[in-house]
């Protein structure tokens, strides 16, 4: 009998919150979206060099073989879809959530199998809406090299696993925090420990604020097409120039940035839409 191939590798697994609900409000809508959010999520896991192992109804499971590229495009994900839902009523947002764990599967053809692909399928299950949840294990390889908050949940007794899993909630702007605590609930021990909290001066506080602004600015534009990232460098490239030679005195780089201003509203005021509605029409419509 052949032997089973094993490998070591991060695997995460998402699918839709209230999907049914969804579905039984606007069938033809929710699948539309649906098919529309898959295209996002495919282009961002092919940029990430993860592979689409399988889908079936409104779940997916992606492999990749880094841990790091993994959690990116987890982020980057939430991050994309978050900014489409910002423009849909309530009732209808399809908002993912997302597990990711590393370790050993077995593969059979194109398909994975094995534990940890059952971890991250039962972390996907209790992450919270547009959240991302995590194993001890992707968080021990991560927790140090990305610029990201992470929650520890403590250990989580999950179906078909015998050991409960510890488990970290990534925070993507304070988003996707645990929804006991975004309700102000608290235990004893984190009440106290906020009692005993020294209050941070004004200038760290503003300092974090700025440092958190630039990352989110970092994530939204690598999350947009080659195009976009160009015409901000270019204005970014003439205003520092700009402040170089002339200071603020002379705001001269506005008309060489004229151009690349213009392409830029362009495409993410025409160019989405146009996007968006090539997604949801599909090229044989």
């Amino acid at each position: 009998m052949q032997r089973v191939k094993r490998r070591l590798a991060a695997v995460m697994c998402a699918d839709v919150a209230q999907y049914s609900k969804l579905m039984e409000r606007d069938e033809d809508g929710t699948l539309d979206r649906l098919k529309a959010y898959r295209l996002v999520m495919s282009a961002l896991t092919e940029r990430h060099n993860g592979r689409i192992v399988n889908t079936w109804g409104d779940a997916v499971i992606i492999e990749f073989a880094s841990v790091m590229e993994a959690v990116q495009c987890a982020v980057d994900i939430q991050n994309e879809l978050s900014v489409r839902n910002a423009d849909l009523p309530d009732l209808n947002r399809m908002e993912f959530r997302i597990g990711i764990n590393l370790g050993d599967i077995m593969v059979e053809g194109e398909d994975i199998y094995g534990d940890g692909v059952n971890v991250a399928a039962r972390l996907q299950e209790i992450a919270p809406r547009g959240g991302i949840m995590l194993s001890q294990s992707v968080y021990d390889q991560v927790k140090t090299k990305m610029a990201l908050g992470f929650e520890p949940l403590g250990p989580q007794h999950v179906k078909n696993v015998t050991d409960p899993v510890e488990t970290y909630c990534v925070r993507i702007g304070g988003r996707n925090a645990p929804e006991e605590k975004r309700s102000g609930q608290e235990t004893n021990g984190t009440a106290e420990r906020r009692q005993t909290e020294i209050p941070r001066p004004e200038w760290e506080r503003d300092t974090q604020a700025v440092a958190s602004g630039f990352e989110q600015a970092r994530r939204w534009l690598r999350a947009q097409p080659k195009r976009v990232r160009s015409c901000v460098f270019m204005i970014g490239l003439f205003f520092v120039i700009n402040l170089l030679t002339s200071g603020l005195s002379t705001l001269w780089f506005v008309w060489p940035s004229l151009p690349f201003a213009a392409m830029l509203v362009w495409y993410l005021l025409v160019g989405r839409q146009e996007k968006r509605f090539g997604e949801t029409t599909g090229p044989g419509d």
